[in-house]
């Protein structure tokens, strides 16, 4: 093995290691403040979301009712009750799910 050779490797040796030391000590200790901060923003969004949906479909619902209830025989406003009711419901479950499945794969990361 010639000296070109042996620097060449002997380098490239050092550098990978050194790679990988520095990589774990530097990355090793944790996240950095600005992503725990965006990670918590989410949270508390998440959790307003929650909040605000609960309310917000019973409210749909509730005028889905009153409107099949008070449209009289009205065709057009028992078909559009119909769907106020079927669109909140759907939503509601929609958006449940989603924080199900987040859930879900915040409990597999973490």
């Amino acid at each position: 093995m010639n000296k070109k050779t042996f620097y060449l490797v002997f380098t490239l040796s050092f550098s990978i290691l050194l790679l990988f030391t520095i990589s774990n000590f530097s990355f090793g200790w944790g996240d950095p403040e600005i992503v725990n901060k965006i990670n918590s923003a989410f949270e508390s969004i998440e959790g307003w979301l929650l909040k605000i949906a609960t309310p917000a479909a019973a409210v749909a619902v509730g005028s889905g009712i009153f409107m099949k209830k008070f449209s009289f025989g009205d065709e057009e406003k028992i078909r559009t009750g119909k769907k106020i009711i079927k669109g909140s419901l759907f939503s509601y479950a929609f958006i449940l799910a989603i924080d199900l499945i987040l859930s879900a794969i915040q409990s597999l990361i973490g």
